[in-house]
């Protein structure tokens, strides 16, 4: 049976407030202490900032939810500190928790990161009787740092036939890893990336319910498999308790990303070819979209204007050239520069790119929230100690009109050179 939690929006709200005066006092009522999480903007799970993180710009902790401060980055000094990390090898697991990640532009995302956190907390939780986690991967990728977000073994299906939007090709994988191993968890992202419409149709073909909008986990040992979910439901204005099923798609920030060891990544191939199925969907390849159209919500690339761009006409060449959606800081739209549904921020739009360009922007506090959940930060500005350089996964230090007309001659140098090639 599912137990339904009415939840009470003026205490979520306050809950979500730090600068609450009762804040506190609603944490501890609603039994959520310092590790607390709610759901906030959106309907994004949110994390209590006191509790967990690492300690940012002017003194303000931050989550690392994708593990790059922690080394899972693609830089050199990231990569040594993975390498120093403790390796951990599960030579005979007792079972099986298969992961299919999305592999945005073929790379773990932060969801992706946080669903393996996920599947290590249901591998981990028996010393006596651990189990490996098993990633599912389709097509090639550019990934190196599958063991560090804690991936025991690794199946990657390098096949033509997975390429686009093929979910029937890509289930009847999924049904021959099911006949293979038989593993007894089976997490899928609950995104718009394809993770939420494969998840229910594997959970469709194996007759299974499935748990969806899952936020949390705990240990039940009344359940058949030993734990209890926590989804959100109703438009995410109730909080719905089940038992935990075999297939379970789960939301953003459902765990904590790995970052104290790193795992085998052992590779895996199926014990026999997969047949060829009968596909009935024509995939026609991807349709063309003005990135100026995209909603900051939506775009995973973003050209963001602060209150150190002068060439406006050159950051709008830039945004085109490079095919990125344009955003602001609040100081650019309050000068009447861009417009108001472009501004990113705590007091805008919360964004979630892969990929976020920040040019001329100081980094205050509202806005830094707003791009928190961006995989990675690029910052050009000219101040080498303000707050969003700090921020940043890349800094240039320079002066944008410069660093932005260089990109744009470079971009247009390799476009001509590919159809010169062509």
């Amino acid at each position: 049976m599912s137990d339904i939690v009415r939840r009470d929006p003026r205490k979520d709200w306050i809950a979500r407030n730090r600068l609450h005066p009762q804040h506190l006092e609603v944490l501890a009522e609603l039994g959520q202490g310092a590790a607390s999480e709610w759901m906030g903007p959106a309907g994004i799970v949110r994390r209590n900032p006191h509790a967990v993180g690492f300690m940012g710009p002017n003194g303000i902790k931050r989550i690392d939810r994708s593990g790059v401060q922690q080394g899972a980055g693609g830089g050199g000094a990231a990569k040594s500190t993975a390498q120093s990390k403790p390796l951990v090898e599960i030579e005979s697991p007792a079972f099986l928790v298969a992961v299919v990640p999305d592999m945005a532009g073929g790379r773990l995302s932060g969801h992706d990161r946080d669903l393996l956190g996920l599947a290590r907390q249901l591998a981990d939780a028996d010393p006596d009787a651990r189990g490996a986690v098993l990633a599912v991967v389709y097509g090639e990728h550019k990934e190196d740092g599958f063991g560090e977000a804690g991936v025991d073994r690794l199946l990657t299906l390098d096949d033509p036939r997975f390429d686009g939007f093929a979910p029937e090709a890509r289930l009847g994988a999924l049904l021959a890893v099911e006949e293979a191993w038989t593993p007894r968890h089976w997490l899928v992202p609950d995104s718009k990336l394809g993770g939420a419409d494969l998840g229910r149709r594997l959970a469709a073909r194996l007759g299974e319910r499935p748990a969806t909008g899952v936020w949390q986990l705990e240990p039940d040992a009344t359940a058949e498999l030993g734990w209890q979910c926590t989804a959100r439901g109703a438009a995410a204005t109730i909080d719905i308790q089940r038992p935990l099923p075999r297939i379970t798609l789960a939301l953003e920030e459902c765990a904590e990303p790995v970052d104290d060891n790193r795992h085998a990544a052992e590779a895996l191939s199926l014990p026999r070819e997969l047949p060829s199925p009968i596909s009935r969907i024509e995939d026609l390849g991807q349709v063309p979209v003005d990135p100026s159209g995209v909603a900051l919500a939506e775009a995973e690339f973003i050209l963001s204007a602060g209150n150190g761009i002068r060439d406006w006409d050159g950051f709008h060449t830039a945004a085109e050239v490079l095919g990125a959606t344009e955003g602001a800081s609040r100081v650019a739209v309050d000068d009447g520069f861009m417009a108001r549904d472009r501004q990113v921020g705590a007091t805008g739009t919360w964004v979630t790119a892969r990929v976020y360009v920040a040019v001329g922007i100081s980094g205050a506090i509202q806005h830094l929230q707003g791009i928190q959940t961006c995989d990675k930060v690029v910052a050009i500005n000219m101040d080498p100690g303000c707050d969003m350089i700090k921020r940043a996964d890349l800094a240039v230090i320079g002066d944008s009109a410069e660093v932005l007309g260089s990109l744009v001659a470079m971009v247009k140098q390799q476009r001509e050179e590919k159809r010169d090639a062509a």
